[in-house]
């Protein structure tokens, strides 16, 4: 069968010169252009919606070169029957093949049986907004590499689901009941991304009906709801907070659903961390097993940027900003007497982003100390030993520490505390009183040298204060990208960019390991070379003092776990 640009396969298959493979085990959609509609299938336990491997545009056909799409499930996969279905509904029954030879090449398609709905124009075709726009809706074939720097012959990897609006939705704009809910700690542009969900609901798809779910997961069986509109929502961008409440803890996805499920809510829009995100994912479990018409999406929400995949988590930006006034104010503390040294304790739990990044940003900084790093207090290449040589040249010292860094040093030093918050999080002990008392401690009675310590820990003023203007819009973006997902029928999916590229991913995929800073990576080395500390690891000066291959292997196997 001709495959050339005449044939109606055009856009079906790659050109002549490659080798497209569905895997049969997959329900994912892979935009058979022939039929200019969108495959979904049914509900079965032998399918899975992600990883798809795909071979394209390679000489030899023989060769894989490691394409894969890592899809978000869809309404349809398992509301065979969903009105408003616009496309090839896949039925796991009936299997046949037919091969389609083109020339030396053999293209294989698993085809099975069709049934046709129709589905609704996105409104967004007929916005002023859109208008001028060159292309307003995203291809079903558009997709955003996870990896762009890549080798010759080294695989293309993992890919999303670009994020936007696309063509055909599967919500009717009057039938679309919302509602919200915050959970986890406090972050600056929580408000931010409330209100654009609310706005972009209302102002691109004409939704009304939209519900604020008050103080977390609870909220949804335990607290009245707030009615959002756009008015009420105009203007909490400009405050910190969180304008639905928040709290920890409290996920009953039983309780939830049923709740969901009793008001007639059929999109959910969940911001929060990875705890949060993991709520999230068991909802749209038990949604999906209900056979609820209800879109779950996530927006990633964590002040430490540990989220995995996207490039960062908002609120991140504006964090990174306002520890620059924590640390110019502990150096005019410290250059302002004799001996001074400044202790700056940051958050970041588990990563080290915010201190690295205010590190960087700074220039005032002497010491960073993260989670991801181990160090140590005494001896030669120690804390100690760096301090003392700062103070002799510079009179004065400033010493970033992460919340997380450390933990086991402490715990050998002190009691520790095996107790967890309601979300799940381990307590930890306070770094910064232990390294500014064992500092002190060293200086004054084991030095006998006179010093002036200075102490601050910004954590509260920072998570309290509105998003700056660039983390305004990029909670602009993760909320309407969320909201065009939801309304073309996506679930159980998060947003954010991967590589400066919105893209709808699995949740499971962002909760199943956290976002750290790599010490093998240039980053980490860079804040190096610009405080010029110590890297506290073992070097062997055979090798011109690079790092022995021993701690590499550990740094590199190192897992900052949660528990």
């Amino acid at each position: 069968m001709d495959l050339s640009i005449s044939s109606p396969f055009r856009g079906a298959f790659p050109a002549p010169t490659s080798t497209f493979i569905l895997n049969p085990k997959s329900r994912c959609s892979h935009s058979l252009n022939f039929f200019k509609h969108r495959n979904s299938y049914s509900k079965n336990p032998l399918f899975s919606r992600q990883k798809i491997p795909i071979r394209a545009q390679v000489s030899d056909p023989a060769v894989d070169d490691g394409f894969v799409i890592d899809d978000v499930p869809h309404l349809t996969d398992f509301l065979p029957d969903l009105p408003g279905f616009d496309g090839i509904r896949v039925l796991p029954t009936s299997w046949f093949c037919i091969p389609f030879i083109h020339k030396s090449y053999l293209f294989v398609v698993f085809l099975s049986i069709y049934f046709f709905f129709q589905s609704y124009p996105n409104p967004l075709q007929n916005s002023q907004a859109y208008a001028i726009v060159k292309q307003t809706f995203v291809r079903p074939e558009d997709v955003v590499a996870q990896k762009i720097v890549v080798q010759k012959d080294s695989s293309r990897g993992e890919h999303f689901r670009r994020a936007g609006p696309c063509e055909k939705v599967y919500f009717k704009s009057e039938e679309v009941r919302a509602c919200i809910v915050t959970c986890g700690g406090l972050c600056p542009g929580i408000n931010t991304v409330i209100r654009e969900i609310v706005c972009g609901l209302n102002y691109m798809y004409g939704v009304d009906d939209i519900l604020g779910i008050q103080g977390g997961y609870r909220g949804f069986y335990s607290k009245n709801t707030l009615i959002l509109t756009p008015k009420v929502v105009n203007d909490i961008h400009k405050r910190g907070g969180t304008f639905l409440l928040t709290s920890r803890g409290g996920h009953d996805t039983q309780k939830i659903v049923d709740n969901i499920q009793d008001r007639g809510i059929n999109q959910v829009y969940i911001i929060g961390g990875d705890g949060t995100q993991r709520g999230a994912s068991r909802i749209y479990e038990e949604v999906e097993k209900r056979g609820l018409k209800v879109a779950v999406a996530g927006i990633p929400k964590t002040i430490d940027n540990d989220i995995a995949v996207i490039d960062k988590s908002f609120g991140f930006d504006t964090a990174v900003e306002e520890a620059q006034r924590a640390i110019n104010a502990a150096h005019v503390e410290v250059e302002s007497v004799e001996n001074g040294i400044g202790i700056v304790k940051l958050m970041g739990r588990y990563s080290g982003f915010i201190a690295m990044f205010a590190t960087l940003a700074s220039r005032d900084v002497d010491c960073c100390l993260i989670p991801e790093s181990p160090f140590y207090l005494e001896g030669k290449g120690g804390l100690f030993e760096f301090i003392e040589e700062r103070l002799k040249e510079n009179g004065h010292i400033v010493i970033v520490v992460a919340e997380g860094a450390g933990q086991e040093y402490l715990a050998q030093s002190m009691q520790g505390i095996d107790e967890k918050d309601a979300s799940g999080n381990r307590l930890l002990l306070d770094v910064g009183l232990w390294l500014t008392q064992n500092i002190k401690d060293h200086f004054t009675k084991e030095r006998k040298m006179a010093i002036n310590m200075k102490y601050i820990d910004p954590t509260y003023m920072i998570r309290a204060i509105p998003s700056n203007a660039s983390d305004n819009i990029y909670c602009t973006l993760l909320a309407q990208s969320a909201v065009h997902g939801a309304m073309a029928g996506y679930t159980g999916f998060t947003v954010g960019p991967v590589n400066s590229r919105h893209a709808y991913i699995p949740i499971s995929h962002v909760t199943e390991t956290q976002n750290t800073v790599k010490l093998t990576d240039r980053m980490w080395a860079r804040l190096l070379a610009s405080t010029n500390q110590p890297s506290f690891l073992n070097c062997d000066e055979s090798t011109g003092g690079k790092v022995c291959k021993d701690t590499i292997d550990l740094i590199n196997n190192m897992k900052i776990t949660s528990i």
